[in-house]
């Protein structure tokens, strides 16, 4: 997902739409999660970016993006940016070389 999302509209109340981009977002993640996993990945993983504009989009981390969205609501801005790109995750196991150390 790469979308600019403009928050106006004559009928529309400012705060349903922040709700609206809110509910879009989540649907969008669900519905990538729900796609078969390729054989050797563990999970998705998620490359966010939020800004105000394309050229302005900065990384942020998948649970940080509502908190985003709120502060853009809270500034009054008419629009923003966000990028969502699903991709393969793979599990990082811890070694056991700590533990073993602890044990005397």
């Amino acid at each position: 997902m790469k979308k600019t999302f403009t928050i106006t509209h004559p009928k529309i109340k400012y705060e349903r739409l922040i709700d609206g981009v809110k509910h879009e977002v989540k649907k969008y993640i669900k519905r990538e999660r729900n796609k078969t996993l390729p054989v050797d990945a563990d999970y998705w993983d998620f490359d966010c970016k939020f800004g105000l504009t394309e050229a302005e989009a900065e990384e942020v981390h998948l649970t940080e993006i509502n908190k985003h969205i709120d502060k853009a609501a809270s500034e009054n801005l008419t629009s923003f940016y966000i990028e969502i790109i699903a991709k393969e995750g793979f599990r990082q196991f811890k070694s056991n070389i700590d533990d073993e150390e602890y044990e005397d």
